[in-house]
């Protein structure tokens, strides 16, 4: 079901708790979401849309990548550089990492530890600060 955009930066900067099976529905809708704003998003947090879940989707080339709990757990070649988000106006300076690697739960809810570079890495870092309440 794609959900309404939630642009409360009170809402935004409650941290998230961990998801569970319980918690599939809001994968879906997050998935359905950012579907729908694919024309203005490559990446959503599942507080984006009023659920405080650590749940993401990024789009990571052709495929919108769904991560349950996800942990970044390495960090190298640190840049800086500007971003916007969906659910706050204009943009924002952000220090992010050239290649991360991320420990998550994916849309099986099968552990995953997988390395990330360049764009999706940037995405993901960005949802992550979502679900960590860090507004950027």
């Amino acid at each position: 079901m794609i959900r309404p955009i939630v642009t409360s930066p009170m809402m935004l900067r409650m941290p998230s708790v961990d998801a569970t099976r319980d918690d599939a529905a809001i994968g879906q809708d997050l998935l359905d979401t950012l579907a729908a704003h694919t024309h203005e998003c490559v990446g959503m947090a599942a507080n984006m849309i009023g659920q405080r879940k650590r749940i993401i989707v990024v789009q990571d080339g052709s495929r919108a990548r769904l991560m349950y709990n996800p942990v970044i757990v390495e960090r190298a070649n640190e840049y800086q550089t500007k971003e916007g988000c969906l659910s706050l106006p204009g943009t924002r300076p952000a220090t992010r990492f050239r290649r991360i690697r991320v420990s998550y739960l994916d849309e099986g809810f099968t552990s995953r530890t997988e390395t990330f570079t360049g764009y999706t890495a940037q995405i993901i870092q960005h949802e992550v600060d979502h679900c960590d309440g860090v507004l950027i």
